[in-house]
């Protein structure tokens, strides 16, 4: 016996997501076999990931996101600005200020004025013992060899970011080098991977391999986390323009090492389907 479970497809600067609001309907109990067939472009909706507005344990709301292949996510950062949408606009909250729980930590969002969403994204985080890499005695991984001629730094948003700098990021095989490096030795949990261009020190241009999803328009953790390695590595300023292959995201990278992210987030449809699936 199927039932008619309701949706809202959104995306942030073209990493979109199904969206599941668990305070207004109740959700089927296998996740992991939903989001498989939910994200899946040819059988099922299509998306980058399932997230779902539930009630946080400590906050009044609570983020949680699971990938294409089932696998959940500690964070999604252009997802977290839907999320902050949909409570406005399922009437959850009227408040311009949001704390969310994710798997990363308690966030604080702002919905601005100009329809986009600012989020403090917390303090990122620079040791391998933080990132959950192999070797956690050692401090961090800067501007480190990682597979042939490259050379990459890690970052966690709450969950793993490597992060290559290199000459033409257009010319990257990203389908060829992001699941080499998604499966990375340093990683037992595996980990996103960007590649970025520096057009000038406050613009940088970025593609993504996300962990679990393959390659995507867009990554509003890894752009924080792009923002955090520039940094590091001397080739930016603490306040970046990133571009995606989707659109830009404003990243701020504070003294006191905490990141900030502002972009939209945009309803693209809603519906219901039924399930299980026959």
């Amino acid at each position: 016996m199927s039932a008619t479970v309701a949706f809202e497809k959104m995306q942030g600067i073209g990493n979109d997501f199904i969206m599941l609001d668990a305070l207004r309907d109740t959700l089927p109990d296998d996740l992991a076999a939903l989001a498989r067939w939910t994200n899946d472009r040819h059988f099922g909706i299509g998306g980058d990931g399932i997230i779902i507005l539930d009630r946080g344990a400590g906050a009044p709301f609570q983020m949680r996101m699971l990938n294409p292949d089932g696998s959940e996510s500690e964070m999604c950062g252009n997802g977290i600005r839907c999320i902050a949408k949909m409570i406005r606009s399922h009437g959850h909250s009227s408040d311009a200020l949001l704390p969310i729980e994710t798997g990363a930590g308690l966030l604080h969002l702002e919905l601005l004025d100009d329809g986009r969403v600012r989020v403090d994204m917390g303090l990122a985080r620079t040791s391998r013992e933080s990132i959950g890499m192999t070797d956690p005695s050692e401090a961090t991984f800067v501007d480190q060899p990682v597979w042939g001629q490259l050379r990459g730094t890690a970052v966690s948003m709450g969950n793993p970011h490597l992060v290559i700098f290199v000459d033409d990021v257009a010319s990257v095989p990203l389908t060829e080098w992001g699941p080499v490096l998604e499966h990375h030795a340093e990683f037992p949990h595996r980990t996103n991977v960007h590649f970025v261009q520096v057009v000038n020190r406050q613009h940088l241009i970025q593609r993504t391999w996300e962990r679990g999803a393959g390659i995507t328009l867009a990554c509003g953790t890894g752009a924080c986390s792009v923002a955090v390695a520039g940094v590091f590595t001397g080739r930016s300023e603490r306040n970046v323009n990133i571009d995606l292959p989707g659109g830009s995201l404003e990243i701020a990278y504070t003294e006191n090492e905490r990141v900030f992210m502002t972009g939209p987030a945009t309803l693209s449809y809603s519906g219901e389907f039924a399930w299980p699936r026959p």
